[in-house]
């Protein structure tokens, strides 16, 4: 699961997201209105974040809410505790 992280990480646009959500969750719409790059180039991002355990979603109607997963982070961060 490290090696999704670290590769979810990699990516400075991911790196942006993950600053933007780490103070409450916002929509995928609201995230990609930072960015100028396309709406699915975005979901493509959130959708990486998702599988790397970093954010989470929260379905409402037709809306994506994303947050933080703080969690997520424990093992990376336990790996460069190491350190």
């Amino acid at each position: 699961m490290i090696e999704k992280v670290i590769q979810a990480i990699a990516e400075p646009r991911r790196r942006e997201i993950l600053y933007l959500v780490r103070g409450g969750e916002l929509t995928s719409s609201a995230i990609a209105s930072h960015f100028d790059i396309s709406a699915p180039a975005i979901s493509q991002h959130l959708k990486v974040l998702e599988e790397s355990g970093l954010v989470v979603v929260r379905r409402s109607g037709t809306k994506r809410y994303y947050s933080i997963r703080r969690e997520g982070f424990a093992e990376i961060k336990q790996y460069i505790d190491r350190f």
